[in-house]
């Protein structure tokens, strides 16, 4: 017989083998049964009394084999699940909220980067609130008290005929008392009361774009440089694309006590309005004005 054949017929039978075996120990672990062999010597004493319960007391005869069966048994019992208390009412099962406990890595930058823009807006849109609401508590936007008359009119002179506060955004220059006649036909009230003291209060925003217009020392008007209209020193428009005149805020006089009302904007006389009749007392600081 040759090798070849004998390896065809050995291997198969080692093969069927090998499976009986792994079939009979699968069967001896789920039915619990020990597995080792014993030696000659163990198997001798195995026969011998062994002293493990109450049993001997009696004379009962237990063998090895009873004793891993009983241990085998024991380990099983601890194993098995605890029985509930009967007597204890059970706690109703309440399922959990799968929104907390199955929050992706996805799900967790999405709601991240949603509360970084609420947050950044809700900055935003109060910070734009603050700005556009007026202040009551002083500077723009309230009634300013800008001080005594004889205080204004210094300051207007060493301005060389121009006073600024900054606080209010807004220029006092000098009325003159013969011009009261004819404002009193284009002025309101509330412009009225600072001119009849010898004062008046211009935004110093020019009403054409809303550039800020300085003075002009020379000409002794306010000449705005971004598109040329010029207003003479009470703010009547003298040239330039301007619609009107310089707006101006509402005054009020209390005793000396010059108060100025920056929150009440009052636009400016109509094109043409000339009360003082001020001309150009030098050269112009920008062109576009008629003299």
């Amino acid at each position: 017989m040759s090798t070849v054949t004998i390896l065809v017929i050995v291997v198969p039978l080692l093969v069927v083998a090998a499976g009986v075996l792994l079939f009979a120990s699968a069967r001896r672990r789920d039915t619990g049964v020990a597995t080792s062999t014993l030696t000659r010597e163990a198997t001798k004493l195995d026969r011998g009394r062994v002293v493990t319960t109450p049993a001997e007391a009696e004379g009962a005869r237990v063998t090895g084999r009873e004793v891993e069966l009983a241990a085998v048994a024991a380990r099983r019992a601890e194993s098995l699940p605890v029985k509930a208390d009967e007597a204890r009412a059970p706690v109703a099962w309440v399922p959990p909220d799968t929104e907390t406990i199955d929050l992706t890595r996805r799900q967790f930058f999405n709601r991240s980067i949603v509360t970084v823009f609420a947050f950044g807006l809700s900055g935003f849109g109060a910070s734009m609130l603050a700005f556009l609401w007026p202040s009551n508590t002083g500077g723009f936007g309230s009634a300013i008290n800008v001080g005594s008359l004889e205080d204004i009119q210094q300051a207007i002179t060493d301005g060389n005929g121009f006073a600024y506060y900054p606080e209010g955004r807004m220029w006092i220059t000098a009325y003159p008392s013969d011009a009261l006649e004819a404002a009193q036909a284009v002025y309101t009230a509330q412009e009225l009361a600072g001119m009849e003291a010898g004062v008046v209060a211009l935004y110093q925003k020019c009403p054409h774009l809303g550039c800020r217009v300085p003075q002009c020392e020379t000409s002794q008007w306010f000449e705005c440089p971004c598109h040329g209209s010029q207003y003479n020193q009470v703010g009547e428009k003298k040239g330039g694309p301007a619609p009107r005149g310089m707006d101006r805020f509402a005054m009020s006089v209390d005793g000396d006590q010059l108060t100025v009302d920056t929150g009440t904007v009052i636009q400016g006389p109509p094109i043409g309005t000339n009360t003082t009749g001020q001309e150009a007392e030098g050269p112009n600081c920008v062109s576009g004005g008629s003299h």
